[in-house]
C-alpha cells in the first residue's frame, strides 16, 4: 500500500534566490545596449578600484591539470562577498566547446545568503573588455584611435567595442593565426562604425596601432610580440597570459615599458611579469586611478597592462548585473528554509 504523501512546504521569499541564465544576460545587455552596459562596468570597475583597501584580497585558487586550469576568485568588502568559478581549456574549441566557462555567486556578508546566482562567461566576457577599456582609458595617450587586436577568438568584439565606447578607438587592426577567427570576428563588427583592416601577421596589424590588445588562448610560453613591433607612445593590454608557463610578450618589451597590473602577487604567478625577477617595477592600477602613482609619464612612453583577471573585477561584475534584474525572472530554491532555523530534521520529515 502506498504511503501518503504530503505535499512539501513552498519555500519562503527569503529562501529564494535569483538566477540569471544565459539567455537572461543576454536579454539585460540588449535590453540596456552592448556600448552602454561596457560604458557602465566600466565606471563600475574604476570605482571599485579607487576603494581598493576596503576588498580581502588573494591570488586565485587554481588547480592546473596539463590540458587546461579550474579556478575559484574570491573576495569581499565587507558588505557583500563575491566569488567566480571559471576554467580555462584551450583545447575545447577543437571539439565544439568553450575555451572559458564560468558562473558565480554574490552574497551578503551579513547573513551569508547569497543575493544573487549568475552565469559568468557572458559577464566575464564584459569584465574583461571593461577592465582593458579602463586601464587603455587611464594609461593609453588621449589621442589614441588605432588598436591592434591580435587573437581574434571569443574575447575580440567584446575587446573591440569597449575601447571604442570608452577610450574612442575608430579603427581596428586584426589579425589572428586562424584566418577563419578573423573574418570571424571581421563580419561580427561590420555594423560597429568601426574601420577594420584585417591583416596577415602580428608585424602588420601592430603598424600605425596606438593601442595593441593581446588575447591569446595558448598556454604556453609564447611571443606574440617582439620588441622591435612596439614603438614609442603605445600603450598594450597584454590579457591573454593568465597563468603559470602562458604568456605573450618578449621579455625585452617588460624591460622598457612601464607596467601596471590588477594586483601583483597573482600577476608576478600568472601575467607577463613572471618573466622577470621579483624586483621588477609595477604599479597597481588602482594605485593610478586613486591619486597615489602616475600612469603615463609622456608621449613617448610605452605603458603596460599586464591583465590577468582579479575577483574585484567579478565583484564589480556581480553587483552590476544585481542591479540589472527585474522583478519575475528565475528563482532557485537552494536554501533550506525550516520553519524552525534549528530543526533541519523536521523539515526533512515533513517533505515525505
Amino acid at each position: 500500500m502506498q504511503a501518503n504523501r504530503a505535499t512539501p512546504p513552498a519555500p519562503s521569499a527569503q529562501a529564494l534566490v535569483p538566477f540569471v541564465s544565459v539567455a537572461e544576460i543576454m536579454a539585460i545587455i540588449h535590453r540596456i545596449g552592448l556600448k552602454p552596459a561596457l560604458m557602465d562596468l566600466t565606471d563600475r570597475i574604476a570605482a571599485d578600484f579607487r576603494r581598493w583597501p576596503d576588498f580581502d584580497k588573494t591570488p586565485r585558487v587554481a588547480a592546473h591539470s596539463p590540458i587546461g586550469v579550474i579556478e575559484l576568485m574570491p573576495t569581499s568588502d565587507g558588505a557583500r562577498y563575491a566569488f567566480k568559478y571559471v576554467n580555462g581549456h584551450p583545447a575545447n574549441t577543437k571539439a565544439g566547446l568553450q575555451t572559458v566557462t564560468a558562473f558565480g555567486v554574490l552574497s551578503a556578508v551579513d547573513t551569508g545568503y547569497p543575493l544573487l546566482i549568475s552565469e559568468m562567461t557572458m559577464l566575464t566576457a564584459l569584465r574583461t573588455a571593461a577592465t582593458s577599456a579602463l586601464a587603455t582609458r587611464t594609461l593609453a595617450r588621449p589621442d589614441s584611435r588605432v588598436l591592434a587586436l591580435i587573437g581574434n577568438g571569443a574575447q575580440a568584439e567584446f575587446q573591440a567595442l569597449a575601447l571604442q565606447a570608452v577610450c574612442g578607438i575608430d579603427t581596428v587592426r586584426l589579425f589572428d593565426t586562424d584566418p577563419a577567427a578573423t573574418a570571424k570576428c571581421a563580419r561580427n563588427l561590420a555594423e560597429s562604425g568601426l574601420m577594420l583592416i584585417p591583416c596577415t601577421s602580428a608585424e602588420a596589424a601592430c603598424e600605425g596601432a596606438d593601442v595593441i590588445t593581446t588575447c591569446t588562448a595558448d598556454k604556453r610560453l609564447a611571443t606574440v610580440l617582439h620588441d622591435n613591433m612596439i614603438g614609442a607612445g603605445v600603450h598594450i593590454n597584454a590579457i591573454g597570459g593568465d597563468c603559470p608557463g602562458k604568456t605573450e610578450l618578449a621579455p625585452a618589451i617588460l624591460s622598457r615599458a612601464e607596467t601596471f597590473v590588477e594586483y601583483e602577487p597573482q600577476t608576478r604567478i600568472e601575467g607577463e611579469i613572471q618573466q622577470v625577477g621579483a624586483d621588477h617595477p609595477v604599479t597597481e592600477l588602482w594605485q593610478v586611478l586613486g591619486g597615489q602613482a602616475p600612469g603615463r609619464r609622456d608621449a613617448q612612453a610605452v605603458t603596460l597592462f599586464d591583465g590577468v583577471g582579479f575577483a574585484v573585477e567579478d565583484f564589480s561584475a556581480l553587483n552590476w548585473l544585481y542591479d540589472q534584474i527585474q522583478p519575475g525572472g528565475t528563482m532557485l530554491d537552494v536554501i533550506a528554509d525550516p520553519d524552525d532555523p534549528r530543526d533541519l530534521y523536521g523539515m526533512l520529515q515533513r517533505a515525505r
